[in-house]
């Protein structure tokens, strides 16, 4: 019999993934740990090895497909088998537009081949335009979107009219975030706790480094100040740092301070992680938020950028909004919102000032957590955001 490739347990509870690309095409020879699939999971894309030497010799998941942790999703032919005669299997499946056997030149690219940006790509994913036929009309022949929208129209049944409502495939990142989302808003009893912090000395800090940032060549934002503050306040509040294993009927306090990010990317929300971030001064958390930022954005993040998470904190300031109620990273305990710093008048000590003011959302899982214990954390965040200590 063939070898049967597998999806693998890629740990950190990943049951499942979707098939994004083959990277090898039916028939091919691949050798021990020539990358054949990327496959998306709820924690990042990755891409498995094969784990013998042989032929390719049949795909069974084809692009667009959940598979499962242990499902068979190709057969590897070894040289082994290669050496007795054999009956050729048919395909239970119709070849992918999005696979193509080796051939001579002439024949379509790979669709890996084809220049076009990372949003171009996913707008011809969302669409089912197979990119390795569209010929680009931007410079040095680029896809661009307007290629892909009109290959698309043009696929449509009577050849394209456009109707009154566009229908985009529910897959792929958002997807994977959403089934997290549900398991998150169905499994954890979520609290919520919102108060605000005077940012007017954080402003001032922030501006002090500005010129060491720019020295380092990285931006320095407000994010690694509140990820600082924030990890302070955990090694004093340890229940906050924790989650639930339900199996063993036990809370896991973490000892490592981990922390998620949450990140707007055009393929849907990923969070991924600086790791020992207690540890790092601003510049250093600075530079960190600034790579993995980038990476989520142009989906190239690996996985263990997106893994080991112990709390997270999601910040929507910059795009607006007074305050929202995040949903928990399962399994973590809680996460917290950050929200824009807008000036406005406040009393101090009689008086009316104005000062440059933020609201902190954070949920909480109520399970695990009570309300005086999150409120404490809270007090303590805010009392640190509100006198930051200089580097």
């Amino acid at each position: 019999m063939a070898f049967e490739l597998r999806l693998p347990d890629v740990g950190e509870g990943v049951a499942e993934g979707e098939i994004v690309r083959w990277l090898v095409a039916e028939g091919a020879a691949v050798r021990e740990d020539d990358l054949l699939v990327e496959v998306l999971t709820d924690k990042a894309n990755i891409e498995i090895p094969s784990p013998v030497k042989g032929v390719l010799s049949r795909i069974l998941a084809r692009p667009g497909r959940i598979v499962k942790v242990g499902e068979v999703i190709a057969l590897i032919e070894t040289e082994a088998e290669a050496a007795r005669p054999s009956v050729p299997e048919k395909s239970a499946e119709p070849p992918s537009a999005t696979v193509h056997p080796a051939a001579p030149a002439g024949h379509p690219p790979h669709e890996g081949d084809v220049l076009a940006t990372p949003a171009v790509r996913k707008l011809a994913k969302d669409l089912g335009v197979d990119l390795s036929r569209i010929s680009g009309t931007g410079p040095s022949g680029r896809v661009t979107e307007d290629d892909i929208r009109k290959a698309a129209a043009a696929s449509a049944p009577g050849g394209g009219p456009e109707g009154r409502e566009d229908r985009i495939p529910f897959r792929g990142r958002r997807k994977m975030a959403a089934r997290k989302m549900v398991l998150s808003k169905t499994t954890v009893p979520h609290a919520l706790l919102v108060d605000e912090a005077d940012a007017t000395n954080l402003l001032a800090m922030r501006g002090s480094l500005r010129e060491i940032g720019e020295r380092e060549g990285v931006k320095i934002t407000v994010l690694p100040f509140i990820i600082q503050a924030v990890v302070t306040a955990l090694r004093t509040h340890p229940a906050m740092n924790a989650s639930l294993d339900e199996e063993r009927g036990e809370i896991v306090r973490k000892k490592e301070y981990n922390m998620g990010m949450a990140v707007d990317a055009e393929s849907g929300l990923v969070v991924p992680v600086i790791r020992d971030a207690g540890e790092k001064t601003i510049v250093e958390l600075a530079r960190e938020i600034e790579r993995l930022a980038e990476a989520a954005r142009a989906e190239k993040l690996s996985l263990s950028d997106v893994t080991g998470s112990t709390f997270t904190v999601t910040s929507v300031g910059s795009i607006g909004g007074l305050f929202s109620y995040p949903v928990i990273n399962v399994p973590e305990a809680a996460i917290l919102g950050v929200h824009k710093i807008v000036r406005r008048p406040v009393v101090r000590e009689g008086e009316v000032v104005a000062r440059d003011m933020m609201y902190l959302s954070l949920s909480f899982d109520h399970r695990l957590i009570d309300g005086g214990t999150a409120t404490r954390f809270m007090n303590d965040v805010i009392r640190l955001l509100e006198a930051p200590a200089p580097e």
